[in-house]
């Protein structure tokens, strides 16, 4: 037996685990993020502090910002190796909810270990304790239980061994995962317990290929070998599987093209004769083309959000769906076929059972066409040299520049636009966020991929509605010698969220950073990120964009490059797709009729698979 306290106990048996898939063996938690206060010092802060390279502790400077890290940190690594994060109880905690939501949404493991309020309830109420009439037992980490793949909490030592296996099994199992929430008494962690040694075992959680069963995969290999006109849309389960040369050597085999979510953006390089880019609402005229006129849709990893279907307005009515993907419940969307599996192992199995089958030639060069005529509007829209800056040109600036890097970016105009125009150079260069869109995400975010990756350079897009919600990670980054090239576009508000509101009939309220004499804001952003400690280029031009990125990547320090847009501008070229904001029925009429008359593209999707 081994005495230690719950903290320690939790500490050392983070410390031994291990992740392992196709024979590569990785620690599976790369450090603790935390903010200590009255609820964790005592515990979690004195047996970190006693860890040291077992499990090395970070400090954040936002509870929530925290999340976002450990979520990109997992997502950087294909879910196979994720970091935890603690807070003190009360706000700390409560500020974890909008990162834990993030994590779920998006299918990544993240580790929560928030304080609590006293087990033993021998002081009650304690400082930021939230005392409910209804029972003793409730405190705010309650409100971590809907964000949460696994929630407990540890009232007695006893109950640590069995809730941390729990925690480990959701944590690893690709198709449970999401956010794990473990609350600890503040008292309860500080407790001594006699621990049996086999709980501080080295021990490797095997992450399953499972494969797909046999008689689903011959009625999905008939339904799409009666294709006249397959499509595949590759989603994030793709890229997390490492199945993009799988999914490269099918499309190639079988002549399907192949349309790209946010999630699964760079499933195939740019390039490609079969990559027709972004679907949906943010799609390219190629992918978008091409989803309404497929009979045959095979989703691969793919969750089918509403910016995927166009709001279930882009397929056509009578489609039908193959859908790969581990997770039963995102297989069964659409009424598709359910083939439910690792995205690798399902592709393999699925080429052997349609060996011989080609879609139609005509079909495949139809694709060529459109990709190429999307091509040429990109290339457009990169070039223009306006005076400020287009946010097409800038995109296009930063992805000449970061070709061989990863950008990140989460909320706003930016992931639209970055959807249709980003030209991926494959899986891992493209980390946008955009199952949550959670404002705030990207300095954080960018923080956790280079911590994954730290060979990369990690470009981060941030607007400066976003910027202004979670600055401070870029002290973290100063902070930990982490570098990221930050391209901050300030358009003086909310730009994506404006030309919205103009077309429900709000007249982009609340849209714009004006005074309330209707001057602009006397603020700038440039020099509160040169006082967070980074260095800051402000070029005016195209030209000197592409000079300051080219110093940026030069130099060893996180640099701001901070660049002026028109936020009345929208000149990136769209497929035209629509997305499904309601409108006002009094007080908004054309808007209205406009909304009536989009709302009778949506179809049911009821069509049996076969």
């Amino acid at each position: 037996m081994t005495r230690l306290t719950v903290a320690q106990a939790l500490v050392r048996f983070l410390a031994g685990q291990w992740s392992e898939r196709d024979g590569v063996e990785r620690r599976f938690f790369g450090g603790c993020f935390g903010i200590f206060g009255h609820g964790n010092v005592a515990g979690l802060g004195q047996a970190l502090a006693t860890a040291g390279d077992d499990l090395p502790y970070y400090l954040a400077r936002n509870e929530q910002a925290m999340v976002h890290t450990a979520a990109a940190y997992a997502r950087a690594g294909n879910r196979l190796a994720t970091l935890a994060c603690t807070t003190s109880i009360g706000p700390g905690a409560t500020n974890m909810v909008t990162g834990a939501a993030g994590a779920t949404v998006n299918r990544l493991p993240v580790l929560l270990l928030p304080g609590d309020v006293f087990a033993t309830r021998a002081a009650n109420p304690v400082l930021q304790e939230l005392e409910d009439p209804r029972s003793y037992d409730l405190s705010v980490n309650d409100c971590l239980k809907p964000v949460s793949r696994y929630w407990d909490r540890i009232n007695r030592p006893e109950q640590l061994p069995s809730a941390l296996l729990a925690a480990m099994r959701v944590l690893t199992d690709p198709a449970e995962t999401g956010a794990v929430t473990l609350a600890l008494p503040q008292d309860v962690q500080a407790e001594a317990y006699d621990w049996p040694r086999e709980l501080f075992a080295r021990r490797v959680w095997h992450v399953p290929r499972p494969r797909p069963d046999r008689a689903a995969l011959a009625r999905a290999a008939e339904v799409i070998r009666s294709a006249a006109r397959p499509l595949i849309v590759a989603g994030g389960g793709t890229i997390y599987s490492e199945a993009t040369g799988e999914l490269a050597a099918f499309a190639e085999a079988h002549g399907i093209p192949v349309a790209e979510t946010q999630a699964g953006k760079g499933s195939l390089p740019h390039g490609h004769r079969l990559a027709m880019g972004a679907v949906g609402a943010t799609g390219t005229t190629a992918a978008d083309t091409l989803a309404r006129e497929a009979d045959v849709i095979i989703g691969i990893g793919t969750r089918y959000s509403d910016f995927t279907t166009a709001s279930r307005s882009l397929f056509a009515a009578g489609a039908r769906f193959v859908n790969v993907n581990v997770t039963a419940f995102d297989a069964a969307k659409l009424s598709g076929l359910q083939l439910v599996g690792d995205a690798r192992e399902c592709l393999t199995d699925l080429a052997a059972a349609c060996a011989g089958w080609r879609s139609d030639d005509a079909w495949t060069a139809r694709s060529a066409a459109l990709s190429q005529s999307w091509d040429m509007s990109v290339d457009q829209a990169y070039s223009l040299d306006d005076s400020p800056l287009s946010q097409s040109a800038i995109i296009g600036a930063v992805n000449a520049a970061g070709a061989d890097g990863v950008v990140v970016c989460a909320a706003g105009s930016m992931p639209g636009d970055l959807h249709r125009l980003w030209r991926p150079s494959g899986p891992g260069a493209y980390h946008v966020e955009y199952g949550y869109s959670c404002m705030g995400y990207e300095i954080a975010g960018g923080v956790g991929v280079k911590m994954a990756v730290p060979e990369r350079e990690v470009f981060v897009m941030v607007g400066d509605g976003s910027y202004l919600m979670m600055a401070q990670e870029l002290v973290t980054a100063v902070a930990e010698g982490l570098k990221l090239i930050v391209v901050l576009v300030d358009n003086a508000g909310f730009a994506s969220i404006g030309r919205l509101s103009e077309s429900v009939g709000a007249r982009r309220l609340g849209t714009s950073y004006r005074s309330r004499t209707g001057g602009p804001l006397p603020v700038d952003l440039a020099a509160n990120a040169a006082s967070l400690g980074a260095a800051v280029l402000r070029p005016e031009s195209l030209a000197d964009l592409r000079k300051a990125l080219e110093e940026a990547r030069a130099s060893t320090r996180t640099t701001v490059v901070y660049v002026r847009t028109d936020p009345l501008a929208d000149d990136a070229p769209s497929s035209g797709a629509w997305w499904d904001v309601p409108v006002a029925e009094v007080g908004a009429a054309a808007e209205r009729a406009a909304y009536e008359e989009a709302k009778r593209s949506q179809r049911p999707h009821l069509t049996p698979p076969s």
